[in-house]
């Protein structure tokens, strides 16, 4: 079940303009650590209804930090977005790496593993006319895509939900990624970093993914490119772990040289 947090966050977000719009405050706020009313309501041309009401909303999720007249962020370093708000950021960007992604699968019968992210997730869309695969996740939002689909063989995991991904992790969700043999990983991420690998904001569910990277026979990372050189809290594996990097062309060039470098595979998906 979801968090009461979560739910109200959901319900409020109807619409992808909507959602947009807070992930453009929690990004101001991030970027200048505190911020007022005011100064929210000329930056995005709303009112100050709107905002307050905009803030609270950010506040609940325990994503901002409310104060009399405006907002700063919290103490901690980063915030991870819900899954609710993430799905309208990069998206031409995360079907092209989902395009990518699937003309590198073999053709036949073939087990998938995928992880939870908003890019793992256009990847599942980009598998509808795949036949006689098998997907294994730990991933709601991944399993609700493909249950209508009859050519796709679905495997979920057990485990808790961890209401911020919608992903099921802990003991349950391992032992089902121990249980099973993988022909690949693919792998959504919070940060790719030569130096720190493949990164994501939860311990959970980094301990979670990493079961799924060791049965596999290979790893591929997909991951648009806001997320390559940045660091979060967890890691889920070593760059030596992966094979393959699918982004596109916003990832930073230099950062992208050091990943080579390790020995990484690197795909530019726009630009294929």
């Amino acid at each position: 079940m979801l968090s009461p947090t979560t739910e109200s966050l959901i319900a409020r977000v109807s619409t992808g303009r909507r959602a947009e719009r807070l992930v453009a405050i929690l990004d101001m706020i991030t970027e200048r650590g505190t911020i007022s009313l005011t100064d929210l309501s000329d930056g995005l041309g709303i009112s100050a209804a709107t905002a307050r009401r905009d803030l609270s909303d950010l506040a609940d999720q325990n994503l901002i930090v409310r104060t009399h007249g405006g907002a700063t962020a919290l103490e901690r370093g980063g915030h991870e977005i819900p899954v609710a708000l993430r799905d309208t950021r990069f998206q031409e960007a995360k079907r092209a790496i989902a395009r990518a992604m699937v003309r590198r699968l073999p053709t036949g019968r073939y087990v998938v593993a995928l992880s939870g992210g908003t890019t793992t997730a256009s990847v599942a869309r980009a598998l509808a006319n795949h036949r006689d695969i098998t997907i294994v996740t730990n991933s709601l939002t991944i399993a609700n895509l493909l249950s209508s689909n009859a050519d796709v063989r679905l495997a979920m995991t057990g485990g808790f939900l961890r209401p911020q991904s919608l992903e099921l992790v802990g003991a349950l969700a391992e032992s089902t990624f121990n249980a099973v043999n993988v022909g690949t990983a693919v792998l959504g991420a919070d940060g790719v970093s030569a130096q720190a690998g493949v990164t994501t904001h939860d311990e959970t569910e980094a301990r979670t993914n990493r079961a799924m990277v060791v049965k596999a026979q290979r790893t591929v990372v997909v991951a648009d490119g806001s997320k390559i050189g940045n660091v979060a809290m967890a890691q889920v594996a070593d760059m030596d772990q992966v094979e393959l990097l699918i982004t596109d062309s916003s990832a930073d060039p230099t950062e992208l040289e050091r990943l080579r470098a390790a020995g990484v595979q690197i795909v530019i998906a726009d630009q294929e």
